[in-house]
C-alpha cells in the first residue's frame, strides 16, 4: 500500500515544481532583491548610514512604533469590549452590533481615512458645521482615531471566536459559589481568552505596520515608514534608502508572524475547559454593566456607520464643508473612470480565481501529500502576510527593473495575486483539515489519480472554503492601494489610486462619489456571494 501511494504522486512531481517556481519568483525573488540593494551597493553600506545618520529617518522610526503599539492596544480594547458585549451580554441590537465589524472588515481601506477628513478635518462635518471649531485633527491624533476604527473588526472576529468557545458552565459554576461579575471575569473569561487577544494583537501589529492608505491621507506631518518607503522611492529616487527603510519595516513584521505563528499552534492544545456544547447563561447582568455595554457598542457602531454616510452624503454636496447644495456633479464624473473601475474588478478577479487555485493546490501538497519540502511551501505561501504592502509593490517594481520588465498588467496582477493569498491557504487548509484522510486512501485504492482526487472530492467538499477564499481576495483586491501604488500606469489606472488622488488634491466630491461607487460595487459582490453560498450548501 505503502508503494501505491508512492507511485500515485509521482503525477503531481509537475505540480509541486510548478508551485515551488511560481512562490519563489513571486514572493522569495522580489524579496531578497529588494533586500540586496542596499547590501550591494557602492560604497557599501552608504544608504543604511544614511538612514541611521539622519534625525528625520530616525523621528519616522519612532513614530511607526508608537503609532504601532497605541494603534494595536486600542484597536485591540475595543474589539475586546465589543466582543465581550456580544457574546456575553444581553445587549439589545446583538445582531447589529455583530454585523457592524464585519461590514466595516470589507470595506476598501481607503474609506475610513477618507470619511474622517469629511468628517473631522478642518472643514468637517463634526468640527466645524456641528461644533465651530477650526482645528485639525491630522497627525498622530487623526491617525490613532483612524485605524482604531479600521482595524479592532479584527480584534473582534478573532476574539469573539475565542470568547464562543469557553464554556459557560464555568461561568455558572463561578457564579453559584457566589462569585461576583468581575471576579469571574478576571478568573475565568480574560485567562481563557488571552491566547486570542494575543493572537489579536500579534495580527493587527502586523497590518498596522503595513498600513498605507490611513497614514498618507490622515497622518500629515506624522510621518512613518510605509509611507515614507514611497515617497523615498517616488519623490526622491532613491532606491537605496527606500529598501532600508523597507528592511526596517520587515523586520518586525517578520517576528510578529513567527510568534502569530507559534502561538497559533499552541492554541490548538489548549485545556479541556474551551469548548463543548453548553447552553447560553439566562440570568442578566446588573443594569449598570450592560448599560455601559450598549452605549458603548452604539456609539462605535455610530462612528463606523457615521463614515458611510459622510462618503455618501460627500457625493452629492458641491463643495464638502462650504456649498452643502445638492448636486449630481460628482456622480455623473464616475463614468469618467470607467476604465479605473473595469481594471480594479478585472484584476481582482483574475487575481482572486489565481490565488485561491494557487493555495488550493499549495496546500494540497503540504497537508495531503508526503511530498518534500512542505514546510518551505507553508512557509512560502504564508511569508506575503507579514510582508507591508509597499514593501512588497516596492520589490516587485525594482525586480521589474532589474528584469527589464515593462508590463505593468503583469506585476499589477502578481502583486493582487500574492498580497491576498496567504488567507485563502489558511481557509482552504482548514477546510481540508475536516475531510478524513481515509477518503484519500480509499480513492487510492480505487485506482484514481491523485490529482483527479483533489478535482474530484476534496474541491467539491471543500467548496465553501474555495469560495470564502475568493471573496475575500476580491474583495479586499478591489481596493488595494498600498502593493500597487508602484506599479500602476497611464495605460494601467485604478480605482483605489484614482480615489487616493483625487483626495490629496483637495477633490473631496469626487473622490467620495468614486469611493461610493466602489463601496457599493463590494458590498454587491458579498450579497451575491451569500446567496452562491446559500445555495450550494443547499444543493
Amino acid at each position: 500500500m505503502q508503494k501505491t501511494k508512492v507511485e500515485k504522486e509521482k503525477e503531481l512531481w509537475g505540480v509541486w515544481i510548478a508551485v515551488i517556481a511560481v512562490l519563489c519568483l513571486t514572493v522569495l525573488f522580489p524579496l531578497m532583491k529588494v533586500i540586496s540593494i542596499p547590501l550591494f551597493e557602492k560604497p557599501f553600506g552608504s544608504s543604511f548610514r544614511a538612514v541611521f545618520s539622519s534625525k528625520a529617518f530616525l523621528k519616522v522610526m519612532g513614530n511607526t512604533f508608537l503609532i504601532c503599539i497605541c494603534s494595536t492596544l486600542l484597536s485591540v480594547i475595543t474589539g475586546f469590549i465589543f466582543a465581550y458585549a456580544v457574546a456575553f451580554e444581553k445587549t439589545p441590537l446583538t445582531r447589529f452590533f455583530n454585523f457592524i465589524p464585519v461590514m466595516h472588515l470589507v470595506t476598501p481601506p481607503f474609506v475610513g481615512g477618507l470619511a474622517f477628513i469629511l468628517l473631522i478635518g478642518r472643514q468637517g462635518f463634526i468640527t466645524k458645521t456641528l461644533l465651530g471649531l477650526d482645528i485639525s485633527l491630522y497627525g498622530f491624533k487623526g491617525l490613532l482615531i483612524a485605524q482604531t476604527l479600521c482595524f479592532f473588526p479584527i480584534a473582534f472576529l478573532i476574539i469573539l471566536d475565542g470568547l464562543k468557545k469557553i464554556s459557560r458552565n464555568l461561568i455558572d459554576s463561578a457564579r453559584s459559589l457566589g462569585s461576583s461579575e468581575f471576579r469571574i471575569f478576571t478568573t475565568v473569561i480574560f485567562p481563557l481568552s488571552k491566547n486570542s487577544i494575543l493572537s489579536a494583537m500579534l495580527f493587527i501589529a502586523v497590518s498596522v505596520l503595513s498600513d498605507f492608505g490611513n497614514p498618507l491621507i490622515v497622518g500629515g506631518r506624522f510621518k512613518v515608514l510605509a509611507t515614507e518607503i514611497y515617497t523615498q522611492l517616488t519623490g526622491w529616487i532613491n532606491q537605496g534608502v527606500s529598501a532600508v527603510l523597507g528592511i526596517l519595516l520587515l523586520i518586525p513584521s517578520i517576528l510578529l508572524f513567527m510568534l502569530q505563528r507559534k502561538k497559533m499552534f499552541s492554541s490548538n492544545v489548549l485545556t479541556a475547559t474551551i469548548g463543548g456544547k453548553v447552553s447560553r447563561q439566562d440570568e442578566k447582568s446588573p443594569f449598570r454593566k450592560n448599560h455601559f455595554f450598549t452605549v458603548f457598542c452604539l456609539f462605535i457602531s455610530i462612528c463606523v456607520i457615521s463614515q458611510f454616510a459622510a462618503i455618501f452624503a460627500g457625493s452629492f454636496q458641491k463643495l464638502w464643508g462650504i456649498k452643502t447644495d445638492f448636486t449630481l456633479v460628482h456622480i455623473k464624473a464616475v463614468s469618467k473612470y470607467g476604465k479605473h473601475l473595469a481594471n480594479s474588478l478585472i484584476f481582482a478577479f483574475s487575481a482572486s480565481v489565481t490565488g485561491v487555485l494557487l493555495a488550493g493546490f499549495t496546500a494540497f501538497i503540504v497537508h495531503r501529500t508526503r511530498l518534500p519540502f512542505g514546510t518551505l511551501l507553508d512557509t512560502l505561501v504564508q511569508l506575503p502576510s507579514c510582508v507591508p504592502g509597499s514593501l512588497f509593490g516596492l520589490a516587485l517594481s525594482l525586480t521589474a527593473g532589474a528584469l527589464h520588465l515593462r508590463n505593468a498588467r503583469l506585476l499589477i496582477f502578481i502583486a493582487i495575486t500574492v498580497s491576498f493569498m496567504p488567507f485563502s491557504y489558511r481557509i482552504i487548509s482548514s477546510g481540508f483539515a475536516s475531510v478524513k484522510t481515509s477518503l484519500d486512501e480509499a480513492s487510492l485504492s480505487l485506482g484514481r489519480k491523485k490529482i483527479l482526487y483533489f478535482f474530484k472530492v476534496l474541491f467539491p467538499l471543500c467548496f465553501e472554503s474555495f469560495f470564502s477564499g475568493f471573496t475575500y481576495n476580491f474583495v479586499r483586491g478591489i481596493g488595494t492601494l498600498s502593493s500597487v501604488i508602484f506599479l500602476v500606469s497611464f495605460n494601467t489606472p485604478l480605482a483605489s489610486i484614482a480615489i487616493l488622488n483625487l483626495a490629496e488634491q483637495g477633490d473631496w466630491g469626487k473622490s467620495a462619489a468614486l469611493a461610493t461607487t466602489l463601496t457599493l460595487i463590494t458590498f454587491s459582490v458579498l450579497g451575491l456571494s451569500k446567496l452562491i453560498s446559500r445555495f450550494s450548501g443547499r444543493k
